[in-house]
Parts: C-alpha cells; sequence; structure tokens
C-alpha cells in the first residue's frame, strides 16, 4: 500500500546536488575515522561515537530526504541507496511510503518519540557535574580507555572525589558501565525499563543519545537531521571526557577539573549550553516522527 504523497518535491538536479553536499559533510567525519581504523590509531574522543553507537559509517553518508520530501524521478527502478523497503515510486514521484513500516518498527518508532516527548518535558539537572565517568573507573578495576588514554590523577584522588560527592546519574547506559563497587553511591537506580521514567534533558549522555534515535528512524527522519545529530553528539562527548579522569592533553584537550568548585562551574556552564543547543534537534525528532 502506498501512502498519501510528500508535500514538497525536489528536482532531480537539486536532489542530487544535496546529496552530493551531504556527502561531502559526512566525510569530514567518516574519511579519518576510517583512516584511523585502518591505521590502527584509535582517538579516544571522536572514535567514541562510531564505537559506543553500533552503526556504519556510510549511514552518515547517504543521503535520504526524510518524510514528507519527495524526489522528482520518473523510473520503476529505485536508485541507490533507496531500496524497495522503505520507499516507492508514484506519479514521476521517490518518496519514503510509510505504509511500508512494519508493525514492529513502527512500535519501537513511536516508543522512542515517547521517550523524546517525556524527556523534554522533564525538568533538566545540571548538577551531575560528569562523575559518571569517574564512577565508572572506581577502585581502577575496570579503566576503559586505558589503553589509548591515561588517567590525569592518582587513583586514590579518583576515589576519593567519588566517595566525597553525591552521584545522581539518571542515563541507564551510563550507570550500567559504573564500577560494581561505586553503583550503591548513586542515587538513582536508572534500568533500561525506566528510561521514558528517568531520562531528562540536562544529561551528556542522553542528549549525545539523540543521534542513536535519529539512525534507528533511519531513513524516515533524514539525513541531514542525523547527521545534525551527530555532529552536536561530538561535542558532547567533547566535554564528556574533558570532565572525566582522564589525561586528554595528548590530544588537545585540556581538563575541566571537576574536582575543583571552579571546573564544575565551568562544566555546569558548558552542559547547560549544549543542552540548550539540543533542543531544536530534540523538537524536530519528534516533529519529524509525528506521522509514524
Amino acid at each position: 500500500m502506498v501512502s498519501a504523497p510528500p508535500l514538497i518535491i525536489l528536482s532531480e538536479a537539486e536532489w542530487r546536488a544535496r546529496a552530493e553536499a551531504h556527502r561531502k559533510r559526512a566525510e569530514k567525519h567518516t574519511l579519518p575515522a576510517r583512516k584511523r581504523r585502518d591505521s590502527r590509531e584509535p582517538h579516544p574522543v571522536e572514535d567514541f561515537l562510531f564505537e559506543y553507537y553500533p552503526y556504519a559509517l556510510a549511514l552518515l553518508e547517504k543521503w535520504h530526504p526524510g518524510i514528507g520530501v519527495g524526489l522528482e524521478w520518473d523510473s520503476p527502478a529505485l536508485p541507490a541507496p533507496f531500496t524497495e523497503r522503505c520507499y516507492s515510486v508514484a506519479c514521476g514521484g521517490l518518496f519514503a511510503d510509510l505504509g511500508k513500516i512494519p508493525g514492529k518498527e513502527r512500535g519501537r518508532i513511536r516508543w522512542i518519540r515517547s521517550l523524546l516527548t517525556a524527556t523534554r518535558d522533564r525538568a533538566p539537572n545540571f548538577a551531575c557535574h560528569g562523575l559518571h565517568e569517574w564512577a565508572m573507573v572506581y577502585r581502577g578495576r575496570n579503566v576503559r580507555h586505558e589503553k589509548t588514554t591515561p588517567l590525569r590523577l592518582p587513583q586514590a584522588d579518583i576515589d576519593a572525589l567519588i566517595e566525597s560527592r553525591a552521584i545522581c546519574c539518571s542515563h541507564h547506559d551510563a550507570f550500567r558501565h559504573f564500577a560494581s563497587e561505586s553503583r550503591a553511591m548513586n542515587r538513582l537506580q536508572p534500568t533500561l525499563e525506566s528510561r521514558v521514567e528517568m531520562e531528562q534533558p540536562g544529561c551528556v549522555h542522553t542528549n549525545m543519545d539523540l543521534y542513536k534515535w535519529a539512525a534507528k528512524a533511519m531513513p524516515w527522519v533524514g539525513s541531514e537531521l542525523l547527521l545534525d545529530c551527530f555532529e552536536q553528539a561530538i561535542e558532547l562527548r567533547d566535554l564528556d571526557m574533558r570532565a572525566s579522569p582522564y589525561d586528554l592533553t595528548a590530544w588537545g584537550r585540556q581538563p575541566i577539573k571537576i574536582e575543583t568548585s571552579s571546573g564544575r562551574k565551568i562544566y555546569e556552564n558548558e552542559q547547560k549550553r549544549l543542552a540548550f543547543n539540543t533542543i531544536p534537534l530534540r523538537e524536530r525528532l519528534i516533529f519529524a516522527l509525528a506521522p509514524i
């Protein structure tokens, strides 16, 4: 069944130009990542989004218009990367066909939208100060990035900070990487099942996840929104790691020393700035998913 026709039709010249411009923009991130992968020289900040989120580099490079945008096309054969699984051709146009979304996928996308909406409507918390990265290396038994990045403080100092400050991490995927000894110190105990009730718009990891939710909702949300979310996630991850106990000076990053009051203030200001930047991205995702 073919769903309702799109609201906007782009000429073939226009959409091919947009696809090419998008590919070049994406390759600013994907080509260096491929080079690092081939040379086995990982980057503790810039490679994180490609490792933590299991999506192919090609996902960023391939352009899709998103729901409501049709592409001028008068051939019955679909051009790459458009597939019959998601697209239909009708009346001289090619478009993402909502009628082709399987029921299970539709349910998953609706759940994503409910999470995004609940997160948007919840008050932000800017008092966590990035302690989740410290809680992950508490006692030093499992230091995730030790092969690429040393710690900038002695283990005893890291442990003392965790033991002296309140931890209030609301993000399940961050919390599940806590050291077993630090889990009970968290005032919150987020679970996979409680995500909709607990995620909040001040959280660095929640805002990084906008990239994940856009990726899970492709091609329906469109590649330009996906790449916008990815580039914002890069900034969020940079803040995340600069505030961590890792020493990133070899990678051109100066630490945000959250073990000091001045460092915590810097982190909070940066966290607020980036959270503000994610507001329109979350709204665009909610709007894009509304027809599903």
